[in-house]
């Protein structure tokens, strides 16, 4: 641990204001906050760049990329996991809650690459997490695929003991959700993955009928998993009123990248905190046809962003929406402070006093955010 540093002649950004000082840490932990321009000796003179609480990550697919690179690349695993760790603290993100998939196909391989590979990656990550290997604070994101094959096998192999901090529903069965356009779905999963285009309409029909088979026996086996693991528990794509109103039968509590404004707006009406990714909100426009994440901002419906697969975006994002809101704590609160409150993470998100030293200084050039600095428990890891 770090036992004394002092970051003085920063724009601090707290909860409700934005004040010119300095922030002292002991032992990995926020001691003082205190007004002024002054740089005491010893203490790092942050010239006037903002400090703002590191970066919460809730759902991301930048693992996936380190770990595939290419299509049909398998990458080692533990040299994925570090070069992953090393560009989330590069970015500002000192939490994360890595995605990982359970639920795999294994009838037939030829139909999707769905391997089973959740267990053996958590215990890298653990372990590796264990040994001191990784810069940032890493916890589990259980992807729980419903329309899958061995999605209840996959979760009884995880227990409370792997402290899983999400369990979010998925369901990417073609025609509803994120894939209502069907030829979105063939380009997205082609493009991707390198399937042929060839008899596709069978592909379809095959996870059609998985999601017949498994969907609604694995939806309620997740829920328990999740209260098992003593998770929070996510939804993914909501389209519809209905789907939210069902979501919050279930006890969801966040609901990831809603694809319609009317989704957005029921969880919004139920308590459900809307999960909305900063690519999204930096291209001005989802992907894959969706609602625009500025939209939802407009309209305040917007609680949390994710960076998705872009992990430089969530910095860039939050500023966005401190411009469109104008108001910079708050456009912060939804990578920072509202993202830990829904995770149950009470020991950070805000740079106040007792909470954890993970801090982010930074400028910003135009509407790009140069970062200079990344510190987690006061020890400088970017």
């Amino acid at each position: 641990m770090n036992t004394d540093l002092v970051l003085a002649n920063a724009q601090i950004i707290l909860v409700d204001e934005v004040v010119r000082g300095s922030v002292v840490v002991h032992d990995g932990v926020i001691t003082d906050i205190s007004g002024g321009t002054s740089v005491p000796p010893g203490a790092t003179d942050c010239q006037g760049a903002y400090l703002a609480p590191g970066l919460i990550e809730l759902h991301t697919d930048n693992l996936e990329r380190h770990m595939q690179p290419r299509p049909k690349v398998d990458w080692p695993h533990r040299p994925a996991i570090v070069a992953h760790d090393r560009e989330l603290a590069g970015a500002g993100i000192t939490t994360v809650f890595d995605a990982i998939r359970v639920g795999s196909i294994t009838s037939d391989q030829s139909k999707r690459r769905f391997a089973k590979y959740a267990r053996q990656m958590a215990d890298e990550i653990l372990e590796m997490r264990a040994a001191g290997a990784l810069k940032i604070s890493h916890h589990i994101h259980l992807r729980a695929e419903v329309c899958s094959e061995t999605l209840m096998e996959e979760l009884d192999e995880f227990g409370p003991d792997d402290k899983v901090g999400i369990v979010s529903l998925m369901d990417h069965t073609p025609g509803q959700r994120q894939f209502r356009d069907l030829q979105k779905f063939e380009d997205y999963v082609c493009g991707k993955n390198g399937i042929s285009r060839d008899n596709f309409d069978q592909y379809i029909a095959f996870l059609c009928e998985l999601q017949d088979q498994y969907g609604a026996r694995h939806e309620t086996a997740a829920v328990a998993a999740a209260k098992r693991l003593g998770a929070t528990l996510a939804s993914h794509d909501d389209t519809t009123a209905q789907q939210v109103a069902h979501s919050h039968a279930l006890g969801i509590q966040m609901a990831e990248f809603p694809t319609t404004f009317e989704a957005a707006d029921a969880c919004h009406a139920v308590g459900i905190a809307n999960i909305m990714g900063a690519p999204n909100l930096v291209r001005g426009g989802s992907h894959s046809g969706n609602v625009a994440a500025s939209d939802l901002a407009a309209h305040d419906r917007l609680d949390i962003l994710s960076s998705d697969y872009v992990p430089a975006a969530l910095l860039q994002g939050a500023l966005l929406l401190a411009k469109t809101w104008n108001d910079l704590p708050r456009g912060l609160a939804t990578v920072t402070r509202n993202a830990a409150h829904h995770v149950g993470l009470s020991d950070r998100g805000e740079i106040m006093r007792g909470k954890r030293a993970d801090l982010v200084m930074f400028d910003v050039m135009e509407t790009t955010p140069i970062i200079h600095a990344v510190w987690v428990c006061g020890n400088r890891v970017a």
